[in-house]
């Protein structure tokens, strides 16, 4: 297997009037594979103005952009695709008004049988975690290293590790996940959003 790449997940409640300056440092410091706006409004006016002000900047950069949850937003705010932070449900929807082209990608928790359906239903991705203890993400359950490196031995899907990614948990991944998602580790570190996604890059190798 690769070495993992960097899976970038926005803050939740981005100051707009920073965030552009700030995401062009981050994406110019290092490899990113994929942008997500994991945005916590609900307001659709709020959550066009984020993609706007976003999208290109990653675009860019060539950093492909999904959403959470707004499925019918992507294609009226020109993204590329979409996540879903509750399992596989909508992952057929999805497909069927995004077709093969879109990005579809779905959080499954620690769940084998969530992440495999997910798969089936042509998930681009399938999100395991948290990882690690984290008050971000999940409901306290972790995702341990033998469900990645079961799913990295059986499923060809790829598979992302999120939630509570401390340097020392990264380390044990690098050999059994094929993206790492990244969000308050890079946005809260003391050092600063553009060294800490150095740090990360230097760390995957």
């Amino acid at each position: 297997m690769d070495k993992p790449q960097i899976y970038l997940r926005t803050p939740p409640l981005p100051d707009l009037a920073v965030m552009p300056d700030l995401l062009a440092g981050v994406l110019d410091a290092a490899p990113v594979a994929c942008l997500r706006l994991s945005l916590a409004s609900t307001d659709a006016d709020e959550v066009r103005r984020a993609a706007d002000c976003l999208r290109e900047i990653a675009h860019q950069r060539d950093v492909p952009v999904v959403i959470d949850i707004h499925l019918r937003l992507v294609q009226a705010l020109g993204l590329d695709g979409v996540h879903f932070v509750d399992g596989f449900r909508q992952v057929r929807e999805a497909r069927k008004l995004l077709g093969t082209d879109g990005i579809v990608g779905a959080s499954c928790a620690a769940s084998r049988h969530a992440g495999m359906t997910a798969a089936e239903l042509t998930a681009d991705y399938v999100v395991f975690g948290p990882v690690g203890q984290t008050g971000e993400l999940g409901d306290g359950v972790l995702a341990d290293h033998d469900l990645f490196r079961w799913w990295s031995e059986m499923i060809e899907v790829p598979v992302v590790a999120e939630g509570g990614l401390d340097p020392q948990t990264l380390a044990s991944l690098i050999d059994v996940v094929d993206f790492v998602s990244l969000g308050d580790e890079i946005w809260n570190a003391a050092r600063g959003p553009v060294a800490a996604i150095k740090d990360y890059a230097r760390l995957l190798g």
